[in-house]
């Protein structure tokens, strides 16, 4: 279950990333509401999306057995490694001033996908995948919701290394499942 609650942090961070650049343009009036939208947002399809990706891992795992350790490493790996490059790069990041539901949708999406392939591992991991959803989505939605919060008072500065932070913990997951 350890793997399940390192897994949830690590998935959490591109949210609490994108929570972070949220608050920091936030106003001190709107903080409350924005981080609970962030929450409920990112919390949901963070659930959601390792469910998907461990439902259609469930249904080929038979055909991939011998190879799921390193299908699941693989797939940490290039999750991890493209979470550690984006927090390293200068990458340009567009300028968000009206926050909709159409946008928190567009960023609750683009920061989920990621989840859905980190969900093929669980069927490695030999947890109760409804519940392991339920953590990730849970602390997601902490995570966002503190973010809201960090971003206000700090700015962006820790925006990379919260995707860092997540990318280097997917990998150590990634070896885990690999090696052990």
């Amino acid at each position: 279950m350890i793997e399940v609650i390192f897994l949830a942090v690590a998935l959490s961070m591109d949210a609490f990333a994108v929570s972070i650049g949220l608050g920091s343009k936030g106003d001190k009036a709107s903080l409350s509401s924005l981080a609970l939208k962030a929450g409920i947002w990112f919390g949901l399809f963070q659930g959601l999306m390792p469910l998907i990706g461990y439902l259609a891992g469930h249904g080929v795992l038979g055909w991939v057995e011998a190879y799921a350790p390193w299908i699941a490493f693989g797939l940490l790996a290039l999750i991890g490694g493209k979470m550690i490059y984006e927090s390293l790069g200068e990458g340009v990041e567009e300028e968000i001033s009206v926050v909709t539901n159409r946008v928190m949708l567009t960023l609750a999406i683009a920061t989920s996908i990621d989840a859905m392939a980190a969900g093929f591992t669980l069927t490695l991991l030999e947890v109760n995948a409804f519940l392991a959803c339920l953590i990730i989505a849970v602390t997601t939605f902490v995570f966002s919701w503190i973010g809201v919060f960090v971003g206000y008072r700090s700015g962006t500065w820790l925006e990379s290394r919260a995707e860092l932070f997540g990318g280097i913990v997917l990998i150590l997951i990634g070896l885990k499942v690999l090696l052990f």
